[in-house]
């Protein structure tokens, strides 16, 4: 029984990246074995091991033979004869096969250093294309790698846009497509993403709606994304929420008086399972973005609708990613990269109008609807009251 680290925390230990998983193979070992050494089994048809110890996982070596469509559709054997090669081999990418022992020795049968020292994503094997899900992880690889200066083999992007040409993405489960792209958004690029997805024709398939912008549309769209990046990057928010929002909200919002019609983006959010707080932001960002433009032109009494439809007392940080969303947008279109007035002045209107206190309404007496009524006209009187400063 050899026991060898490999994966990402191999690939990202040579980049001199942090290293998040340590995942382990087990090579020459049967489930009975690494059980009765106290590991605890969790799968039944892809066995792993939990280490009782460390808590990490442990899998056996294994070999895979496609049996039907999707990514699912494998026959899998962990026989104790499988090699290290063997099993490296059915993996993604040359820089995701790379294996070390206990010793520290390096195992690199298909040339994943080679790879990494020239900046390659690289498909090991035709089998590549056995599994659609590999189109996204590739995908999401180059967009968490560009900065680094990786780029895809063009061998590869071609067996990404033949799997995409045959219709093996139509087998992809909403959760793994959505566990993908939030990954995608998390990191440095995400723009290179969408824009890989694009290019080997697997966006039509996956987002219909955003391959569905015009040229124009779509670069405003990443344009609008890498700036949310930006502005995320240190703050403490929800980050990814915030960038799938901006993506969206250039999209048709739909006819308003129509209150029971779906909007692009929530087909889109309700067909990938996207979480509620994503959907409900990229739903706000899509239907207020214009409105926000141009809020030096509404009056007192509509800024107060706008914010109590928001409820920005209760949920402030949603609202300040509303704002963030708004803003890079309105940038990416106009070419202004650090400057958003509408973002400022309607961020000092909340904190000026959230001064004024429920419970000194309540102890004037009011009661039911006129406390509220009360509230609005307190909030109102302070908006009015507030001069727009001549920056804004």
């Amino acid at each position: 029984m050899e026991t060898y680290l490999v994966g990402g925390a191999v690939r990202d230990q040579l980049l001199h990246l942090p290293i998040k998983d340590r995942d382990w193979l087990v090579v020459g070992a049967t489930p009975a074995e690494l059980l009765s050494r106290g590991y605890l089994q969790v799968g039944k048809d892809f066995p792993v091991f939990i280490h009782p110890e460390t808590q990490e996982e442990y899998a056996l070596a294994r070999t895979e033979r496609k049996s039907g469509s999707g990514y699912t559709g494998f026959i899998c054997d962990f026989s104790p004869e499988i090699t290290l090669e063997e099993d490296l081999i059915r993996r993604d990418l040359t820089i995701n096969a790379i294996a070390q022992d206990k010793d520290g020795q390096l195992h690199d049968p298909y040339h994943g250093i080679e790879d990494l020292h020239n900046r390659i994503l690289r498909h090991i094997s035709p089998a590549f294309e056995e599994d659609p899900l590999r189109v996204l992880r590739v995908a999401r690889f180059a967009a968490g790698f560009h900065h680094l200066g990786f780029h895809i083999a063009p061998e590869t992007l071609n067996l990404m846009r033949k799997l995409s040409n045959q219709g093996e993405l139509r087998y992809l489960t909403a959760e793994r497509i959505w566990l993908e792209t939030e990954k995608a958004l998390m990191t440095q690029n995400p723009e290179i993403y969408f824009q890989t997805l694009l290019q080997v024709n697997a966006l039509p398939i996956l987002i219909p709606e955003l391959a569905a912008l015009s040229n124009k549309d779509f670069e405003y769209a990443m344009c609008a994304l890498q700036q949310s990046v930006t502005s995320t990057a240190h703050i403490d928010c929800n980050k990814s929420a915030v960038r799938f929002a901006t993506i969206f909200t250039g999209l048709n919002p739909g006819d308003p008086s129509h209150k029971t019609q779906s909007t692009p983006v929530q087909t889109l959010s309700e067909r990938l399972k996207v979480p509620n707080y994503h959907k409900e932001l990229a739903l706000l960002a899509n239907q207020y973005h214009l409105r926000i433009d141009r809020v030096f032109e509404l009056t007192s009494q509509a800024i107060i609708t706008l914010l109590n439809q928001w409820d920005v007392w209760r949920k402030p940080q949603r609202f300040l990613e509303l704002l963030i969303v708004c803003a890079a947008n309105y940038n990416a279109r106009s070419n202004t990269p650090s400057t958003y007035p509408p973002k400022d002045y309607l961020w000092l209107l909340y904190e000026k109008t959230n001064v004024v206190d429920v419970k000194n309404i309540i102890n004037a007496g009011f009661k039911k609807e006129e406390i509220r009524n009360e509230l609005t006209r307190q909030r109102t009187l302070i908006i009015e009251n507030t001069k727009t400063p001549a920056h804004f």
